[in-house]
């Protein structure tokens, strides 16, 4: 079950609490009977071993963003052969004309 943190608005104390999702957030202070606000906490959720995507696919991005980076250098390089010879095979069949 989550656990919940709750600040006081008239003693500042932080109360945590052990709620289901379904439960009723708290409204009174335990301590002074002041109003609660809810607080918005870090998680302590940690995702351990394989089967997740920052574990089985981070390696791979970084691996692919540098692939990315020297592909352009060979798609240039491939596109310019391939205009090259596109250009050739247009000229050469207008000669042929």
């Amino acid at each position: 079950m989550p656990l919940y943190e709750y600040q006081c608005a008239s003693c500042g104390k932080i109360e945590e609490a052990i709620q289901k999702f379904s439960d009723a957030p708290l409204t009174t202070c335990k301590y002074c009977s002041g109003n609660l606000n809810k607080l918005i906490s870090h998680s302590s959720f940690h995702l351990k071993g394989t089967g997740w995507y920052v574990t089985d696919y981070s390696n791979k991005s970084k691996t692919g963003t540098h692939t990315a980076n020297s592909s352009p250098g060979n798609e240039k390089t491939g596109s310019g052969d391939t205009s090259a010879g596109t250009a050739s095979s247009a000229t050469g069949g207008e000669s042929a004309d």
